[in-house]
């Protein structure tokens, strides 16, 4: 390793897991540090690692290859006492094994110091490269290193390590920022390994019980096992996993803490189930440091077999020995996180072995065409496919990373006493890593920061700290550049578990499964943030906080390969193999492959198979046109758009000027995503979102070739507000009566729902009230999610079925426009009762107030009723209850109309369009979110200012 005994040139090293890197660096480092020693006190090299468990690991490794040439190595990390951290600084020597954070924490605490300590530093090694670029976390570490070579007064050599790099130049660019092109890059090409691979399909089917039924079934006395309440594809996986994986050292990566736990649980039971020893523990992020060291300590141990089901925390280098297999749930995050997972099998010559097992819906007839072709099943093909090609996803590096900035300012001003602004600019963005941010983008946000009292300026220019910026740097959470949630601590018997996000807290008596086993919630704490459990028969995992990865834009186009493919991979099994052909055979009959849009309802589908950020990018450009967009899946969703409107749409988004991405990114309510998103200034964050979340020319280019696919389909025609066709419903504002209507259900599925309580409040035209009815509603299948509505199985009991009120919900529906927020799905659940007590329903005219909300209310968060009543200043009256609801989406329907007429909006028909006062042509407003199901046309009554009708059919109920 020439490079690196040089010692005066940043390397790279990429290889595979367990190859060597790490000695492969620090022989040479060692070899020089011994030829030349240091003629100064302090640290010699510093090794920096995302993980205190892999600082652990490597300190055992390192120490061993140290010993004997009198070049101490040392650990400074949160779990390392106060004394051993004194005797580091008071005689600082060799080689430094520490965390990012704990880096930081020298700067801030020690600023004054920090020259003394790197007076004799000669390299730097950053181990798992890889997992560092793009992140705020990795936005610190190049601050950090930077400022390290500050405090040493050189440029001290960058060594990084890594087992996944899928763009070596953007790495080298990251390593060395604005210099990448002096980075030496070394990259392994040994590949010999054999690799035994299957991909297994399963379909997913429900529950023999439903789990919201379980408290009623348990206060009957029926006996509900734990597999009664689990869907079958998960316990078919879960046999498949125990009949494969006991008896070996194995991984099973699960895509969320919450099917960690639940699939530890199936697999322990099973153990117990047949009488011998539990060889399955969980390993995640908000389990005890003693849960999850004892796991890795049992895989190290090749004693006893073991399996761990885990998130990507044993993704990285800790060094947990040679597992027999790799098993993956769900479609894998990325191509990078694959390999590294891979790598962690067929060490020491023998085979890497990994299974995959994917669920896909069941089949019916009302399948969603986004699921029709199977795109988990696809998505974990197309990422097998790249990875056998050696393709993995390139780092992100167009993010400002403002939040870290506004860190590493506080940071700077800590370690120095003050700064002046300019030395603050060159440290970070002229010499440092923040070169995107220029000086008036700099200056705004020390505007911002000024504002929000986190810093403050001397009459001679000098930056200091203030009120609230101090006790932020105060604070041991300042050391992080993520902010990590507040979490309730859990114990039992004074043994801590781990650990629950604060929102996600559940009331005493809840069950819950944790640490791969069940528990009882015996009492909460709430001051001291602390939940005692005890050991329990039931249990569900609990709800944690998280969003779902970035899929890459190759991995999309690759998908879009394998549907035009007719070859079948070898590695699927006999349900993956049908599965894959059910896609295929859905792809071609919806004509996707010339196409790409499907009509479903009132709405288009559009399926660009393009990755995340083409897609959000797409959809804020739609919504400057007026179509409210969704995502579903690998599809767009355009609300109440015709396929002629939705075509009509590409091609004229593909003729004009792309937009500037910040003008986009100002639509985006919520912004604030990183740790100091709060004190940074609107304009600010729409710049930085723009930066990492958007991507306009290769978004226009995308829909250039979307529009030319459908230029087959009519381009939409426009009427005059005054004509009114055969085929057109549409009513003036304030000319038809209103029911506002709210339901409580047992489902969020409109399509499997029954309703448990139902409220109608029947308005004059003119808003005010006419009429009012409300009851609790026996479903015929228990109260499904008491937590939601508050309702139980005794509150239930003597209450009339649907079919006994039908008659009178349906004479408050008569003749008027049905009112609720989120009206697609209050008006399916009462279609869907409606047609099981034996009526059907004429067109149900329908205006929702959450889709009003976005064009005239004042609700910066998510638009649920409790936000849109907030924002109003409307007093929402027993919440979660029908009629509760009910009379507060009918201020809601008075606000909100009132303002549309007091801005000249008149008219509403079937598509959504308002006729504007003055205006000679329609003006295009899908916000209203006006919905119409397709009926045949003898059902369909016009013009649309005739009555709305509930028709009952013999031996039904009178309306």
């Amino acid at each position: 390793m020439a490079p690196v005994l040089a010692g005066d040139t940043d390397v790279l090293i990429a290889a595979a897991t367990a190859s060597g890197k790490t000695e492969a660096a620090f022989l040479p480092i060692c070899s020089r540090l011994v030829e030349e020693p240091a003629a100064a006190a302090g640290f010699t090299a510093i090794y920096v690692s995302p993980l205190k468990a892999l600082i652990n690991d490597q300190y055992g490794r390192l120490d061993d290859l140290c010993a004997g040439l009198d070049i101490p190595v040392a650990r400074w990390h949160g779990d390392v006492g106060a004394h051993a951290k004194s005797k580091l600084i008071e005689r600082p020597r060799g080689i430094l094994l520490i965390t990012p954070e704990s880096l930081e924490a020298l700067f801030v605490l020690r600023g004054w110091k920090m020259r003394d300590l790197m007076a004799a530093l000669r390299y730097v090694v950053i181990d798992e490269l890889h997992s560092f670029i793009g992140t705020e976390r990795g936005a610190q570490l190049q601050s950090l290193m930077h400022r390290l070579d500050l405090a040493s007064r050189r440029r001290v050599p960058r060594i990084g390590l890594s087992a996944t790099l899928g763009d070596m130049r953007s790495a080298a660019d990251f390593l060395r920022p604005g210099r990448g092109d002096l980075v030496t890059s070394i990259v392994s090409t040994a590949d010999a390994q054999e690799l035994r691979l299957q991909l297994r399909g399963y379909i997913e089917t429900a529950p023999r019980i439903d789990p919201r039924a379980k408290p009623a079934h348990d206060a009957m006395g029926v006996d509900v096992r734990p597999d009664d309440v689990a869907s079958g594809d998960r316990l078919a996986i879960a046999d498949h996993l125990f009949a494969t994986l006991r008896g070996s050292h194995n991984l099973v990566f699960a895509n969320s803490r919450g099917s960690v736990e639940d699939y530890t649980d199936l697999l322990s039971r099973r153990c117990d189930e047949v009488g011998v020893p539990n060889e399955f523990v969980p390993h995640h992020g908000n389990l005890s440091k003693d849960i999850r060291e004892d796991t890795e300590t049992r895989l190290k141990d090749r004693t006893r077999p073991v399996t761990a089901v885990c998130t990507s925390t044993l993704e990285m280098g800790i060094d947990i020995g040679s597992v027999s297999s790799v098993a993956q749930i769900g479609a894998p995050p990325s191509v990078a996180a694959l390999r590294q997972r891979l790598g962690r099998s067929g060490r020491r010559g023998g085979p890497a072995v990994l299974r995959l097992y994917i669920s896909e819906s069941e089949p019916t007839g009302t399948k969603h065409p986004a699921d029709e072709i199977r795109a988990q099943l696809v998505q974990a093909i197309a990422t097998i496919e790249l990875l056998l090609q050696r393709w993995y996803e390139p780092p992100h590096a167009r993010a400002l990373h403002l939040s870290t900035v506004v860190q590493q300012l506080l940071s700077l001003i800590a370690q120095h006493g003050g700064i002046s602004p300019q030395d603050a600019y060159r440290v970070l963005c002229v010499q440092g890593p923040f070169r995107q941010v220029d000086a008036p983008t700099f200056a705004t946000l020390l505007r911002d920061l000024g504002a929000g009292d986190l810093i403050r300026q001397e009459s001679d220019g000098l930056l200091l700290h203030g009120g609230i910026g101090e006790r932020l740097v105060n604070h041991y959470t300042f050391y992080a550049a993520f902010d990590a949630p507040t979490e309730y601590r859990i114990t039992t018997e004074g043994r801590t578990l781990g650990s629950l996000p604060l929102d996600h807290s559940l009331p005493e008596g809840s069950l819950l499964i944790f640490a791969g086993r069940r528990w009882r919630i015996h009492s909460i704490d709430t001051h001291a943030k602390v939940i005692e459990v005890t050991r329990s028969s039931g249990g569900r995992p609990p709800r944690f906080a998280g969003t779902g990865p970035e899929i890459h834009d190759r991995i999309r186009t690759e998908m879009r390969r394998i549907y035009e493919d007719t070859a079948i991979p070898i590695y699927l099994d006999a349900t993956a193999q049908r599965l894959l052909a059910e896609g295929r055979a859905a792809y071609h009959r919806l004509g996707l492959g010339t196409n790409p849009l499907v009509s479903y309802g009132n709405d288009m589908l559009l399926f660009p198979f393009r990755g995340d950020t083409i897609m959000t990018t797409a959809a804020l450009a739609m919504h400057t046109r007026g179509i409210g967009v969704a995502r579903q899946g690998v599809a767009l969703l355009l609300c109440d758009t015709s396929p002629q409107a939705a075509a009509q749409l590409l091609t004229e988004l593909a003729e004009c000027e792309p937009p500037e991405a910040v003008d986009l990114a100002r639509l985006v309510p919520e912004k604030r995503i990183d740790k100091y998103d709060n004190v940074i200034g609107d304009d600010l964050l729409a710049y930085a979102y723009a930066a990492r979340n958007l991507d306009v020319p290769a978004t226009w280019e995308a829909i250039a070739s979307l529009a030319e696919q459908t230029v087959d389909v009519l381009p939409v025609e426009t009427e005059s507000p005054t004509t009114t066709t055969a085929s057109s419903r549409r009513h003036r504002v304030g000319s038809l009566p209103y029911a506002v209507v709210d339901v409580e259900t047992t489902s969020t599925d409109a399509r499997k729902a029954r309703i448990v309580e139902i409220a109608v409040l029947r308005l004059h035209p003119d808003g005010s009230e006419d009429r009012s009815y409300s009851t609790i509603v026996d479903s015929g299948i228990g109260p499904g999610p008491t937590h939601i509505h508050g309702l139980t199985a005794g509150d239930l009991a003597g209450a009339p079925h649907f079919a006994q009120i039908a008659g009178n919900v349906a004479s408050l529906l008569d003749g008027a426009v049905i009112v609720a927020h989120n009206a697609r799905y209050d008006t399916g659940v009462l279609s869907a009762e409606f047609a099981r007590a034996g009526a059907a329903p004429d067109d149900m005219l329908a205006l929702c107030t959450l889709a009003l909300s976005r064009r005239f209310g004042r609700s910066a968060g998510c638009g649920s009723l409790a936000d849109c009543v907030r924002a109003e200043g409307i007093h929402l009256r027993r919440a979660h209850t029908a009629e509760g609801d009910a009379h507060a989406c009918a201020e809601l329907l008075r606000v909100y109309t009132a303002r549309a007429m007091k801005e000249g909006w008149q008219w509403l028909d079937e598509i959504g369009a308002v006729g504007r006062l003055g205006h000679s042509r329609w003006a295009p407003w899908p916000i209203t979110g006006l919905t119409r199901r397709r009926l045949p046309a003898s059902d369909i009554a016009s013009p649309a200012d005739s009555a709305v009708t509930i028709r009952a059919h013999p031996g039904g109920f009178s309306a």
